[in-house]
């Protein structure tokens, strides 16, 4: 349905949000309170825009455009920096660098998927707080430059940044990250092999069934998804020099240049 019916999805899932509470923020027993902390704060970054003005602001619409190269890979990885706890006020202000170093780190990443094993098609952050928009740039081109394999080189400029005035309560300054990575086919494949071995054994198969649903929903949901495993794989393995449609793509440009 999600692939279907949706413009863009942000995946977020506890296994990650615990890895973040034992490692990260040192809890010993997290509760659904400190998760939703973590939740509330990326998902509040990407539509503080629409709320706060900012210099270079950027509402759901410009993301979906930028973010989307294709649609049916429009689900989006999502991280925050600073990460804090609830409550915690003795963190000291970080800079532009080391916001911009901590939200591409794998640990800030709230779905269980390692952006390393996949490449960036796509990706936006979405700063807050009083900084300079030149410092800003120079970061984003900086982690670009040095991490250039994790990025397709066949889309252009595929890294966008915004910057919103206001900061989160009790920060200077925060940024969230939001990438459209072929990493995240982990997190599928894993849904994909726990669901194969549920549904061998019609596991809670009965509750659905009962409701009108039929079998043969689950298999095509299943093809659907593996489907879109190989279009995550396709794109990771792809170059500039096998795409055939640039081409067309420059004569068009010709033509409105």
């Amino acid at each position: 349905q999600l692939v279907e019916n949706a413009d863009q999805c942000f995946t977020l899932d506890n296994e990650a949000l615990y890895d973040i509470c034992f490692r990260t923020l040192k809890l010993t027993t997290p509760t659904y309170g400190d998760l939703n902390h973590l939740v509330s704060a990326a998902i509040c970054g990407t539509t503080c825009c629409l709320r706060f003005p900012g210099q270079l602001n950027c509402d759901l619409r410009k993301l979906a455009v930028n973010m989307v190269p294709f649609p049916r890979l429009h689900f989006f990885m999502i991280g925050f920096a600073p990460l804090t706890s609830r409550g915690s006020q003795q963190y000291r202000a970080l800079t532009v660098p080391e916001l911009t170093q901590q939200q591409f780190d794998a640990k800030n990443m709230m779905c269980a998927a390692d952006p390393r094993h996949g490449r960036y098609l796509t990706c936006a952050c979405l700063f807050r707080g009083r900084m300079s928009t030149k410092e800003v740039d120079e970061q984003m081109l900086n982690v670009v430059n040095k991490n250039s394999s994790y990025f397709v080189e066949w889309i252009p400029n595929n890294v966008k940044a915004s910057i919103c005035d206001i900061p989160p309560k009790g920060l200077k300054m925060a940024t969230t990250f939001i990438g459209n990575t072929t990493a995240i086919q982990e997190v599928w494949k894993r849904v994909s092999e726990q669901f194969t071995a549920m549904f061998r054994r019609k596991a809670f198969l009965h509750w659905y069934t009962g409701e009108g649903m039929d079998e043969m929903e689950f298999t095509e949901a299943e093809s659907n998804m593996n489907d879109l495993v190989s279009e995550y794989q396709q794109y990771q393995d792809a170059t500039a020099e096998e795409e055939g449609e640039f081409d067309e793509d420059e004569d068009f440009d010709d033509m409105m240049g």
